[in-house]
């Protein structure tokens, strides 16, 4: 059972990953729900949706909403990594290509979904608010929750949970499956890549897998009738009737590039900081290095 040292530890960890992936990775994600939400039948590439956002909002709105992730994804973040250590020594996993890593994984799905269903919310409302009706975050939610309702900000609550769960399962799983296989085969100062790679195709895999469901999840929280119930299986018709199958993997290109970055930041910004607080993430732990 982990002690509360080591879990303050994880905590300070996931704190660290949250700000700096966050930070790195926002405007391959405003472009991304761009890309998402748009009602055009043709596809926008990465570079031609960024170059619009530019030319007509200015560099500045490549930021646009990124202060409810910054807050949200640090709390999210803090708390994913302590609760995946926790779940993962309580299912006994082992580091590498144990299937209880992704268990671990998905159960801190529900939990994190409590959090990262708001902070969704608000991020594609003012990401997609091109009329700009909201002057920020606090007057998105005054607004929203005034005219819906409180329980308006849990808007496709259950969409997201699912695509969280299966984000963090096949996040953790790969993780820990390929930096035990780079880190068995590096040497010498070639081990301190292993990390970072590890993360980045962790976070590529995961966002792809996971892909179609936020594809959904978008749909269902950017809309600008909030008040009018929509299910998540009737975005999934409308796009696959719009756009076909495609439709349920727009963005994916910059989703992917994001998810490299970011993955790659915080499982390093997360390692770097257990091995200065104690030496190494595996440091006291029987569980194989």
């Amino acid at each position: 059972m982990m002690t509360s040292t080591r879990m303050t530890e994880e905590a300070l960890g996931g704190l660290a990953a949250g700000i700096l992936g966050t930070l790195i990775g926002f405007p391959l994600d405003l472009i991304k729900t761009r890309m998402q939400t748009s009602q055009q039948h043709h596809r926008s590439g990465i570079l031609s949706t960024g170059r619009s956002i530019l030319q007509t909002e200015g560099i500045l709105k490549m930021y646009k909403g990124v202060i409810p992730p910054l807050i949200s994804l640090t709390i999210l973040n803090t708390f994913t990594f302590t609760a995946y250590s926790y779940f993962q020594q309580s299912y006994q996993a082992q580091r590498g290509w144990d299937w209880r890593n992704g268990w671990a994984g998905a159960t801190c799905g529900p939990f994190s979904a409590t959090v990262s269903t708001v902070e969704n919310l608000l991020k594609t409302q003012l990401q997609v608010d091109t009329a700009l009706r909201f002057r920020g975050t606090r007057d998105c939610v005054m607004q929203l929750t005034r005219q819906h309702g409180v329980g308006v900000i849990y808007s496709g609550h259950g969409i997201n949970t699912l695509r969280e769960m299966t984000f963090l399962q096949t996040y953790f799983f790969v993780y820990e499956g390929l930096r035990q296989e780079l880190m068995s085969r590096a040497s010498g100062d070639t081990s301190t890549w292993a990390i970072p790679v590890a993360g980045g195709f962790s976070g590529a895999i995961a966002w792809t897998v996971s892909f179609p469901l936020d594809c959904v999840r978008a749909g269902v929280q950017g809309r600008s009738d909030l008040g009018k119930p929509l299910r998540a299986m009737d975005v999934f018709r409308d796009l696959i009737g719009r756009k076909g199958v495609r439709g349920l993997f727009s963005g994916v290109s910059p989703s992917i590039a994001r998810a490299f970055l970011v993955s790659s930041s915080r499982f390093s910004a997360y390692e770097m900081v257990l091995w200065m607080l104690r030496g190494g993430r595996d440091a006291g732990l029987d569980l194989n290095s």
